[in-house]
């Protein structure tokens, strides 16, 4: 969830300046389908560019790969590293050379759309006879005017991981998570009290913007409560549940319950105290379960409200065909293919990833591990959400961005600037 601002700035200005020209009068590139293409598009032996970034090397190669041994048509991959991801796409859109397909962190999503870098998939989306099934957060943004241009590729969640060791030793039921936040608390609570050396009740990103989106986000939503406004300019973040969010980490900070290290923690190195058993309970990604499950008896469970309730961020990428595309009907053979149960299943859900459609959550795989189950359960939760803002970098995920600003104040600084820390938000949303 961390970005370069400065490279996301490049993009914009590179995309605004020079697509106009080159899309429809919609703002976006679309294709009609040849005559006979189907649902499934065209499988006729051509040959399809993919662009994707470093992070998700695993289930893109295990994609592409699935999809070349069973396929005419052959993608061939490009992977780019994380940092000059967004700078590569900035120029290829520039200068018309995207590949017929690209993925895209999905918080970028809403800013290239709107940048006119994605082919319109709205009819094609709408012909899947299990469209509605497809994890309406990614769908949500990548869409924009009522049409859609952007389907899942691979879910990122967060949900609460807890050490069942730790949760044994302070007399916690080590299979009962927390369902609401006085629990959460309590329970880093009673990890802390058992004062054993280099252990910590919870731990945080922060001075990561990204982490805490990810992670706090949910808390407000399965409250209730919206952390923006609809139209993605007005930050919500002074509302009573969000301040419950931040009162709750204050008042771990002051019991000396939070790992001294989340103060200065960027993201680099999130999970690795959790990862090495000194972590009792704290929000995940739910990617890592497999890594942390090596070192740590792991409970999984969704990120609760105030009062109960269960949320995730949908995080992730999403993926779409290029407005460069000249085989748009074999790019759109392989998107169809990828909410296909082949490779939500067979490939991604073997992987342990999360698969993107609610009617596949209880697969063979996900049988096998109850933990699995209770991930796929929550990306399908009503409260599960994929925030949708044009400038959502600038305000929360880069460096030094007012939302950074604004939970460090409440957990360790300042907590009566909250107005003007929330407004500061807002100015930067509604840019």
């Amino acid at each position: 969830m961390r970005r370069n601002l400065v490279a996301a700035l490049a993009v914009a200005a590179l995309t605004t300046g020079s697509l106009a020209a080159c899309s429809s009068d919609s703002g976006q590139a679309s294709a009609p389908a040849p005559a006979g293409a189907g649902v499934e598009g065209v499988d006729d032996g051509s040959e399809l560019t993919l662009w994707t970034r470093a992070p998700l090397e695993l289930q893109a190669k295990a994609l592409v790969d699935a999809y070349n041994g069973s396929h005419k048509n052959q993608v061939k991959l490009t992977i780019v590293p994380n940092d000059d991801y967004v700078a590569k796409v900035g120029a290829a859109a520039g200068s018309g050379d995207l590949p017929d397909l690209f993925a895209a962190d999905i918080v970028y999503v809403p800013n290239w759309t709107e940048a006119g870098l994605f082919s319109d998939l709205t009819e094609s989306i709408g012909k899947l006879p299990y469209a509605d099934e497809i994890n309406q957060g990614h769908v949500s943004a990548g869409t924009r005017d009522g049409r859609k241009y952007v389907l899942p590729f691979v879910l990122d969640l967060s949900v609460i991981f807890w050490n069942k060791t730790l949760y044994k030793e302070a007399g916690l039921d080590p299979e009962k998570g927390p369902a609401t936040l006085d629990e959460f608390r309590q329970q880093a609570l009673a990890v802390q009290n058992l004062k054993k050396p280099n252990t910590y009740g919870t731990y945080f990103g922060g001075n990561c913007g990204g982490c805490n989106v990810f992670t706090w986000f949910p808390m407000v939503w399965a409250s209730g409560a919206e952390v923006m406004a609809d139209d993605g300019t007005t930050s919500l973040l002074n509302g009573p549940a969000a301040q419950k969010v931040y009162s709750t980490w204050r008042e771990l900070q002051t019991a000396g319950a939070i790992a001294p290290g989340s103060k200065d923690e960027t993201g680099a190195t999130w999970v690795a105290a959790f990862q090495e058993g000194k972590i009792g309970v704290m929000p995940y990604p739910a990617t890592l379960l497999p890594t942390a499950a090596k070192s740590v008896d792991v409970g999984v469970t969704g990120i609760p409200g105030v009062t109960g309730g269960s949320s995730t961020f949908v995080g992730g990428d999403g993926i779409g065909i290029s407005k460069d595309a000249t085989k748009t009907q074999q790019a759109w053979n392989f998107l169809s293919w990828l909410m296909s149960e082949q490779a939500q299943v067979d490939v991604l859900a073997a992987g342990n990833s999360t698969v993107a459609r609610s009617d596949l959550a209880d697969n063979r795989y996900a049988a096998k591990d109850p933990r699995v189950a209770t991930i796929n359960k929550v990306a399908g939760s009503p409260q599960s959400r994929t925030p949708v803002a044009v400038n959502f970098q600038q305000a929360f995920n880069a460096p030094g961005s007012p939302w950074v600003t604004l939970l460090r104040n409440q957990v360790y600084g300042d907590a009566s600037t909250l107005e003007k820390d929330n407004e500061a938000v807002t100015q930067v949303l509604g840019q």
